[in-house]
C-alpha cells in the first residue's frame, strides 16, 4: 500500500508539471494562433499540441521517477506502450472538450478550459494511471527480449569470466564444475564465437 501511495503521489507531481505544460501551451494557442475566430477547429489543434508536450515531458518524468524501479529495459516498446496509454488519456480530455465547445456550444474559453482541463484531464488521470502501473511499467513484465540499450557484461554474447570448463576423454561437452578428485585442474576454455 505503501508503495502505491509513493507512486500515486510522485505521478501526481509529474501530473500537475505536465499539466502546467498542457494548460500554458492550450491558454496560449487558443488566444493567440489558434483562437477559434480564426481557426474553427483551434481548441481541437490546440489541445492536442499542448497534450502531445506533456506527454512527452509525462513519459520522461514517470520513466525516470514515478515508476523508476519497474520501467522495462524495452525502451521502444515501454515508449510505444506509454504513448497509447497518453492517446487514449488524451481522446477523454479531446472527447470531453468536442462535446463542451462543439455538440453544446459552450463556446468561451473558461467553458473551454473547465472540459478539457478539468473534466477531461480529470477522467484522462484515472486512465493513465492505472494503465501505466498496470500495463507499462508493471513490476511483474519480463523481459523476453534484448534490450535497446544493453548493460555492459550480460546477455548472450558476454564473455565468460568465472567459469572453468573440464573435458572429459569421453564427451567433449563444456561444463561449469570442479575437477573430480585426484583428477587434475580444469583447462580454462575460450569462449567460442557464433
Amino acid at each position: 500500500m505503501r508503495t502505491l501511495i509513493g507512486q500515486f503521489t510522485r505521478f501526481g507531481v509529474v501530473g500537475a508539471l505536465g499539466f502546467v505544460i498542457d494548460f500554458g501551451v492550450f491558454n496560449l494557442l487558443i488566444n493567440t494562433v489558434l483562437r477559434s475566430e480564426a481557426v474553427h477547429e483551434g481548441p481541437l489543434l490546440a489541445k492536442v499540441i499542448s497534450t502531445t508536450l506533456a506527454i512527452i515531458f509525462n513519459w520522461l518524468g514517470n520513466r525516470h521517477w514515478t515508476f523508476r524501479a519497474h520501467r522495462g529495459r524495452q525502451l521502444l516498446r515501454e515508449g510505444i506502450e506509454f504513448g497509447v496509454v497518453s492517446l487514449g488519456g488524451m481522446l477523454i480530455g479531446l472527447g470531453c472538450l468536442w462535446l463542451s465547445h462543439y455538440a453544446f456550444h459552450f463556446t468561451s474559453v473558461l467553458a473551454d478550459n473547465l472540459s478539457s482541463n478539468v473534466i477531461g484531464l480529470g477522467l484522462g488521470t484515472l486512465f493513465r494511471f492505472t494503465f501505466y502501473r498496470l500495463w507499462v511499467f508493471a513490476p511483474h513484465r519480463g523481459e523476453p527480449e534484448p534490450a535497446v540499450f544493453p548493460v555492459l557484461g550480460t546477455g548472450p554474447t558476454a564473455p565468460i569470466t568465472a567459469e572453468v570448463a573440464t573435458v572429459s576423454p569421453t564427451t567433449s561437452s563444456r561444463r561449469g564444475s570442479r575437477a573430480p578428485a585426484g583428477g587434475t585442474a580444469p583447462a580454462a576454455v575460450a569462449p567460442q564465437s557464433d
